[in-house]
């Protein structure tokens, strides 16, 4: 196997011991295996010509997440971000990791590492922003509705929206206003985009 199939393979695996399962239409598969083979088809909409180091990157996305549960963080704002920090750090460690023991350099590890904190994003890296964006488009697609029914409080939810939004290329953007959403999740969007 070349070194990208063999860290590709590795992250899958660390994905596949997710004790929590989502159904498909083939049977039960770890929830974090689902995520990122989401990720991984909306970057082929987006970028079907990525390079291997974003591809591993969006496949590494959510990487060993449900071991730092959201209640491990204090239930506020500050408690919100330090737990996302927090996992996004570990995330780029664990994957930075797994690309040398691949045979990939400390620089190309590094860099996946940078886009999985998404460190550049502010500063206009074209591949970091697609990642913010396969994220936001997972989100929409695959986890918006039992957000929003856990959240319970549509004007929370409108702000995530606008934020999300917010987040996204015009190109992402584009692609957002293809999926199909529950009318619900279509009425709140509405709201979002018009505010």
């Amino acid at each position: 196997m070349s070194k990208y199939e063999t860290a590709l393979a590795r992250i899958d695996a660390a994905h596949s011991q997710d004790p929590r399962q989502h159904e498909t239409p083939d049977g039960p598969m770890p929830y974090e295996l689902h995520y990122a083979q989401k990720m991984t088809n909306y970057l082929e909409t987006l970028n079907p010509d990525a390079g291997e180091l974003l591809r591993l990157a969006i496949r590494a996305q959510h990487l060993r997440r449900w071991e730092v549960p959201r209640d491990s963080y204090p239930a506020t704002k500050i408690g919100y971000h330090s737990w996302r920090a927090g996992l996004q750090r570990r995330q780029a460690e664990i994957v930075e990791n797994i690309c040398l023991e691949s045979g990939y350099s400390a620089e190309e590890a590094g860099r996946v590492g940078e886009m999985v904190k998404k460190a550049d994003l502010k500063k206009g890296d074209t591949d970091t922003q697609t990642l913010e964006d396969v994220a936001c488009l997972v989100f929409l697609d695959d986890q918006f509705d039992r957000f929003e029914r856990e959240l319970g409080d549509e004007g929370k939810m409108v702000d995530i929206l606008r934020k999300t939004w917010g987040k996204m290329s015009e190109r992402g953007r584009e692609e957002a206003l293809k999926i199909s959403l529950s009318d619900n999740a279509v009425r709140l969007v509405g709201i979002a985009l018009q505010g």
